[in-house]
């Protein structure tokens, strides 16, 4: 598959420097004066194993009128409808110009795939200065430097991430969707899936279940998986790679070197995957070390359901009380885990199992739409606004805007970030999962604080 790439930002900000860069020779000039790239240029080029068309556009300058701006303008538009992702430079040295933010609104308008590089970004003053590009809404930046090469393993691995998603053209533009429409736009990226638990509840039948085959071995004796087992599982158009794990005990109970290797597979397994499914006996739910794997799986930023197994046995109401209990009190950084009754033994409840998967898996890969996280963000603000800090005076919160997916991660700024206590970042936090219906799967907040524009003048 053959990515077309489209390179944009405001004049010399080193767009040509970044085509050459990628293109292994000096095909496009460079110069410092501004508004030497005038018309559209495309090329061949292979980063890595990576087939790349790569579009070379003009600075952008707002124009209106009938001129060679506008003209200039209306190529540099072409190339963005034309690309499959759109790599936005703005010069890491100057910082964000108005030009810098007016084209990010145009960009976000345009639905593509946006990856940000902070250029010219050589040393680490440069790099302390890049947080300010949060505020255009376009994801994390990249420290970079076309001129040196630098940050070109990252810009690689940002577009392995798109190449290898089929949301590439929807991650910046859609919103929260139903799990029947993205279904179908993942039907051909499999979703990695581990099945965890402690020893002897049931995840090998469970396994076997779902591939409908004796795929796996089991019986009534404890530690019959030893190792991660992956099986690539087709359920209803899907394609889900499933992985078999072997049961963990507690740490403190584990002494054969064998076993610790199985722990440390599995762990690596469930670490790795974006679901994972961990499954309880319906006589001991959410003990403590069912709560210590909960625990790792979300610290990871992994989705999480819970499965109750041996349903059809199970003392009902008890053992409801009993999960309602522990979750509320036990595992409570991510609120609304879903919770789902099966049977493996009879195939009980799949399809309820699955259906959960794809929709806490859909929650995983939710990207708010800048309106309205911003428009969310000023209504917390105005009707709940933050406490005062230690000196007294009322913290201010300036933006927010959202670093990346898989799990949602947020940055808000802050001339005072050390201030602002832990209930109110919770307070966010369940707000965001109430209004934009992101339940059951961790959520991260981060305050960062913003650069003071006048601490420098002050200085000189």
């Amino acid at each position: 598959m053959t990515l077309k790439i489209a390179i944009i930002g405001r004049p010399n900000v080193g767009k040509s420097t970044l085509f050459n860069r990628l293109a292994g020779r000096k095909v496009a000039l460079v110069h410092d004066k501004p508004g030497v790239t005038r018309d559209r240029r495309e090329l061949s080029v292979k980063l890595r194993d990576i087939d790349l068309i790569i579009i070379d556009t003009a600075g952008y300058e707002f124009s209106k009128t009938d001129n060679l701006e506008y003209r200039m303008w209306l190529q540099t538009q072409k190339a963005i409808q034309d690309a499959d992702i759109c790599l936005f430079l703005f010069d890491a040295r100057e910082g964000l110009h108005p030009y810098d933010e007016h084209l990010a609104s145009l960009v976000r308008e345009s639905h593509k795939p946006v990856i940000l590089l902070a250029n010219k970004c050589e040393g680490k003053v440069q790099e302390d200065g890049i947080y300010e590009a949060y505020k255009l809404g376009l994801g994390q930046p990249i420290p970079f430097s076309a001129e040196h090469g630098l940050g070109l393993d990252d810009l690689y691995d940002s577009i392995v991430e798109f190449q290898s998603s089929s949301l590439m053209t929807h991650l910046n533009t859609k919103e929260i969707q139903n799990t029947d429409d993205l279904s179908q736009e993942l039907s051909s990226s499999p979703i990695q899936l581990a099945i965890v638990g402690r020893p002897n509840v049931g995840k090998s039948t469970l396994v076997n279940a779902l591939l409908n085959e004796d795929r796996m071995l089991t019986g009534d004796e404890a530690g019959v998986t030893r190792d991660a087992i992956t099986s690539l599982l087709q359920w209803k158009g899907h394609k889900i790679n499933i992985v078999d794990t072997a049961g963990l005990r507690r740490q403190s109970r584990i002494s054969d070197s064998l076993e610790k290797m199985s722990a440390a597979s599995t762990k690596h397994a469930a670490f790795m995957a974006q679901v994972v499914i961990l499954v309880l006996d319906s006589d001991a739910v959410l003990d403590k070390q069912d709560l210590t794997i909960a625990r790792q799986v979300l610290d990871e930023g992994r989705a999480l359901i819970i499965a109750i197994n041996k349903w059809d046995i199970a003392n009902r109401k008890e053992t409801l009380d009993r999960l309602n209990y522990k979750l509320q009190t036990s595992l409570t950084q991510a609120d609304g885990i879903p919770t789902v009754t099966i049977s493996a033994l009879k195939k009980e409840g799949l399809d309820k199992l699955m259906n959960a998967v794809f929709k806490v898996y859909q929650r995983w890969n939710t990207r708010i739409p800048t309106a309205p996280l911003n428009n969310w963000f000023q209504d917390i603000l105005t009707n709940n606004p933050p406490p005062l800090g230690k000196n007294k005076r009322r913290i201010k919160l300036r933006y927010i805007t959202q670093a990346k997916i898989r799990p949602p991660s947020f940055y808000v700024f802050s001339s005072n970030p050390e201030g602002l206590p832990d209930a109110y970042l919770r307070y966010l936090t369940n707000s965001m999962r109430e209004v934009f219906d992101l339940k059951g799967i961790p959520l991260r907040i981060t305050v960062r604080k913003t650069d003071n524009p006048y601490a420098n003048k002050r200085k000189s």
